[in-house]
């Protein structure tokens, strides 16, 4: 492995100038930074990173703190992780997986050992213990997920409240006029997991304003609960002809559940969901959704916590996505009695 004194012999300079051209901290001539920078390209140098952040207070490393919960499906977990991951990658940050289930010794632990210069929040709660240290440490972070108050907080997330009214106006204009809705199990919401009924919310407000009802229903988030659940609902519901799905483990399981009751989207009953289209693609599925933009949420949080940390972006932002709907053809007219 090359070290720092490898590339000043390459590129005919000392240590300390190499160590200044990589750092920033004083002005080197721009022939003497190419040589360095072509010895340290032949050579595949990689700055050790303690003595980086000696040098420049910055470890170039982020913290995700996420949690993996047995009330939640994880493929949808394991997309924002990439998303950020992939976006820290490509702003050239590192990032440190952080699953520990106390978040609030997390972030103190995190903070007083300055390993990480930035910190992206998962799973985010509506009144989440964790936004209270974010205030109180010096670094800067940023959530994906919406808490019931948002100020002074870098937070990004899908606009769900206009996600569910948008599901119900896309059934009403093929004429649906009874539908369900299924969403994440009940311990997500009692947890604090607001999206669920925020997405609920906004369902209802256009239901009741189009005149259309709403049955609304959660499920569990794994086989084979699930699908007993689904076959529970529709057989409840007989004359609902639209299915509006906030679950991602319920529209996994949907196809299945339509295939042994020998129904089909849109023939027989027309279902939008909730999820993005890597899911969708994942799990081949034929159903119109709201993209719930699991990339670009995470692309554009690691871009302003980046930003943040490099002193070019503010510590405060709100930004919802509007709702997109994907059109694979599984909303149509009911069928006529």
């Amino acid at each position: 492995m090359a070290t720092i004194t490898d590339v000043a012999l390459a590129a005919g300079v000392s240590r300390a100038t190499v160590s200044y051209v990589l750092s920033g901290k004083r002005t080197i001539s721009e022939p003497v930074c190419q040589r360095v920078r072509e010895a340290v390209e032949s050579l595949g140098y990689t700055p050790n990173a303690g003595a980086r952040a000696l040098a420049t207070s910055q470890t170039k490393v982020l913290a995700l703190m996420a949690r993996f919960l047995s009330d939640e499906f994880a493929p949808a977990m394991l997309e924002f992780i990439r998303a950020v991951t992939d976006g820290a990658r490509d702003l050239g940050y590192d990032t440190l997986l952080v699953s520990d289930e106390d978040g609030v010794a997390a972030l103190r632990r995190l903070a007083a050992s300055r390993m990480v210069d930035g910190i992206v929040l998962l799973n985010v709660g509506e009144n989440d213990d964790r936004l209270r240290v974010l205030v109180e440490i010096d670094q800067p972070s940023v959530l994906i997920g919406s808490p019931g108050d948002p100020a002074g907080l870098m937070v990004f997330d899908l606009d769900f409240r206009s996600t569910g009214r948008l599901m119900v106006r896309h059934l009403h204009a093929f004429d649906h006029r009874e539908v369900v809705l299924v969403s994440q199990p009940r311990h997500v919401v009692d947890r604090g997991g607001a999206y669920v009924w925020r997405l609920a919310a906004g369902a209802k407000e256009m239901a009741d304003r189009l005149g259309v009802t709403l049955h609304r229903h959660h499920a569990a988030a794994s086989q084979p609960d699930v699908g007993r659940q689904l076959h529970d609902i529709l057989d409840m519901h007989p004359d609902a002809t639209g299915i509006l799905l906030n679950n991602e483990a319920a529209a996994a399981a949907l196809p299945f559940v339509l295939r042994e009751r020998g129904l089909r989207a849109p023939d027989d009953v027309s279902v939008i969901g909730r999820y993005s289209d890597d899911f969708a693609r994942a799990f081949s599925l034929p159903f119109t959704a709201i993209d719930s933009a699991a990339g670009e949420l995470g692309r554009r949080a690691v871009a302003q916590l980046v930003g943040a940390i490099e002193d070019a972006a503010p510590r405060d932002a709100h930004l919802l996505l509007p709702p997109v709907v994907i059109d694979r053809g599984s909303v149509a007219q009911p069928p006529q009695p």
